[in-house]
């Protein structure tokens, strides 16, 4: 299909979904006028096709048989949707399978590779990448004033992340002491959200330089980083205590972001505003609200994690890191030297347009309704036709991220992520 054809086809459809909330007598020309003035009157937004690239090695002590290794995938989630995972093709480990399953937790995703059986002392790898479709969102919306809530006016969903752990200490006395301090005796939430962000960057940062050059990371939970700084893990611990110590939500966020080199995971916090939603804290960064393009989120962390923390790999007396990577076998670890040999992370950019909200909303419902297909048939042992619909499907998202991903084409985008959606209406499984 050409593109001046589908820019034509992309219009009518905009013109039918706007007269079908705006209905109007078909004779009136008037009123066609009216409608196409306001299709051309849709905001614009701000699109990006994000990329997360991970090597996992794995090191065997034992003869191990078969087993699966669980690792955090984006979630379909606020302004970001998963489209696709792809293994690479330098992946040594022996994929028997992989699937993409709900986290304990909404709204959470793993992908669980099912790994052949390894010998003693072998390392294999799994290089796999995740493409994810973000709008971005920059919270201009975000009001100036807003009240610090009282706990009983809080969601009561909220309210779980208001809780004390073992890395979030929200009870100790030196915590609720800072914490005032940076409220000033003042009541304006987004104010204090600011000043908590821009405190945990400037704190004690020689002590951070000074355990970066000696390569010697202590605990990460909120206390400890308040007395001596510590990683983006311990930074974001301390901005929730000190957050959740005067009634405001708040919980950490696993993500790979924009920084621009290669790591293990990235730590960041949201918090809660009444009467709006959560808005996005980087403290490594001192940058409150901070902009959705920037990374993707691949965790959100709840209390229980919190209290399930692991011990780092690269740092040995560092622990209290939530954890991204699950393996049900005792003799099959991780391998983590530093963040340029290794296991490691980094989040790439492939394309950022703008495109009419129309367009652009319309590209991310599509991507959610593909995804959840996606999800759905990669868990079932498809053959025949239905195989092959899944497989043309697969093939179609691949082509749409490369379209965006090469030429920029958010048309060229939905005509195949359209596509593979016919193909996974065509399997049945009756």
């Amino acid at each position: 299909m050409k593109s001046c054809q589908k820019q034509i086809l992309a219009l009518g459809i905009i013109v039918l979904f706007v007269l079908t909330i705006f209905p109007a007598p078909v004779s009136s020309e008037n009123q066609l006028d009216k409608t196409l003035a306001t299709v051309n009157l849709l905001d614009d937004e701000e699109i990006s096709l994000l990329r997360v690239e991970h090597y996992l090695f794995l090191n065997t002590e034992e003869v191990t048989d078969t087993f699966d290794v669980r690792y955090v995938f984006p979630p379909d989630y606020q302004y970001q949707v998963p489209i696709l995972l792809e293994v690479l093709e330098d992946s040594t480990a022996d994929i028997l399978h992989y699937q993409i399953d709900d986290g304990t937790n909404e709204p959470n995703k793993i992908v669980t590779f099912t790994i052949g059986a390894m010998e003693k002392d072998e390392r294999v790898l799994i290089h796999f990448s995740c493409w994810v479709l973000v709008k971005n969102h920059e919270y201009n919306d975000l009001p100036e004033y807003v009240k610090i809530p009282k706990k009983k006016d809080l969601p009561e969903e909220t309210k779980i992340w208001l809780s004390p752990t073992d890395v979030v200490q929200t009870r100790r006395i030196l915590i609720k002491y800072t914490a005032m301090q940076l409220h000033r005796g003042g009541d304006n939430l987004i104010s204090f959200a600011n000043n908590v962000s821009l405190f945990i960057k400037e704190h004690r940062y020689f002590l951070f330089f000074l355990q970066l050059k000696l390569g010697v990371f202590f605990s990460q939970d909120a206390i400890t980083t308040l007395f001596i700084n510590g990683e983006n893990v311990g930074r974001s611990h301390l901005a929730c205590a000190l957050l959740r110590s005067n009634n405001v939500p708040a919980r950490v966020l696993l993500a790979n972001n924009d920084q621009g080199f290669w790591t293990q995971m990235h730590y960041m916090v949201e918090y809660y505003c009444p009467d709006y939603g959560w808005v996005l804290i980087d403290p490594t960064k001192g940058e409150t609200p901070y902009a959705t393009k920037k990374q993707v989120v691949n965790r959100v962390c709840y209390p229980e994690d919190e209290e399930d923390t692991k011990t780092d790999y690269i740092f040995p007396l560092m622990k209290g890191e939530e954890r991204w990577i699950w393996i049900d076998a005792e003799n099959v670890y991780p391998y983590y030297v530093d963040c340029d040999e290794g296991s490691k992370s980094q989040m790439f950019n492939e394309s950022e347009i703008t495109a009419d909200s129309f367009t652009a909303d319309y590209a991310f419902f599509r991507t959610q309704n593909v995804f959840r297909q996606y999800e759905k048939y990669l868990k079932m042992n498809l053959t025949g036709e239905n195989l092959g619909h899944l497989q043309d499907a697969i093939s179609f998202q691949k082509q749409a991220t490369s379209e965006l991903q090469e030429n920029d084409d958010i048309n060229e985008y939905i005509y195949f992520i359209d596509k593979a959606y016919d193909e996974y209406k065509d399997i049945d499984i009756s």
